[in-house]
């Protein structure tokens, strides 16, 4: 672990849902012997005591298996829209100074991340804050599973796509950003957020979630992590990850 912080300066939630329409019952997928979802509460373990993070589901089962492996869990509604609507739902029931976001879907993200975004949360704790990183491969700028993101030059987010962007008219891989699914709230915000009880124009049409802030007018404020995470949404990515942990092994213990 790399430190501890005073209790609810800020507490870290790990939204998980059994009804993804791409990997059906993802959160409890097996991978090399732990729940995907497991795995993601222990990497956050390796940066902050158990005592303030909490996964947030409307499972069950997802509930059981957590709590196996000593994980704190809330039962949210099964009608939050997404994963942030979730956080928004602990923030009511939890008091903290900020929420930190990391999506279920992501047994390898990297404690650094993790211990960065924390600390960046905490210093400008009025403030949205997400993760990009580079695109390096083409066959990931061209996939319409990983969100792209395009930045101003103070790194706020201009917009998000599933789509390849930034594009030209060759259709051509120049350079682009990806999305890291972990963020930073403060809770006034998450108010705002979950205030909406349908999806924004385009966060539906992209089924990008924090689209939603941009549409609503509140800005997003980026920072630049490592690219070693990697969130599963299909069966390459649960492949892929798979091939990372077996050659990996004492880094995902």
């Amino acid at each position: 672990m790399f430190y501890k912080l005073k209790k609810r300066q800020f507490i870290i939630v790990i939204p998980a849902r059994m009804k993804s329409i791409r990997l059906p019952g993802k959160p409890l997928i097996n991978i090399n012997g732990v729940p995907m979802v497991v795995r993601t509460y222990k990497q956050c373990l390796k940066v902050i005591d158990n005592s303030l993070i909490y996964v947030a589901t409307d499972s069950l089962k997802i509930k059981k298996t957590c709590e196996k492996y000593g994980a704190q869990v809330i039962i949210t509604s099964k009608k939050c829209l997404t994963g942030t609507d979730r956080v928004a739902e602990v923030a009511r029931k939890i008091r903290s100074k900020i929420y930190i976001n990391v999506q279920g879907d992501e047994p390898i993200f990297n404690p650094r991340d993790l211990k960065k975004l924390i600390q960046y949360g905490l210093k400008n704790s009025k403030a949205i804050i997400s993760g990009y990183c580079r695109i390096n491969e083409e066959r990931m700028y061209n996939d319409f599973n990983v969100p792209k993101v395009v930045l101003d030059k103070k790194n706020y987010l201009m917009y998000a796509s599933r789509a390849p962007i930034p594009s030209n008219k060759k259709a051509k891989f120049i350079t682009a950003n990806r999305q890291i699914c972990a963020y930073s709230f403060p809770k006034e915000t998450l108010k705002i957020f979950s205030s909406y009880k349908k999806k924004a124009y385009l966060e539906g049409i992209e089924d990008i979630e924090y689209l939603r802030f941009l549409e609503i007018g509140i800005k997003v404020k980026c920072i630049k992590m490592s690219g070693k995470s990697l969130a599963i949404d299909n069966r390459y990515d649960l492949n892929a990850v798979i091939k990372i942990i077996k050659k990996n092994e004492k880094d995902y213990e």
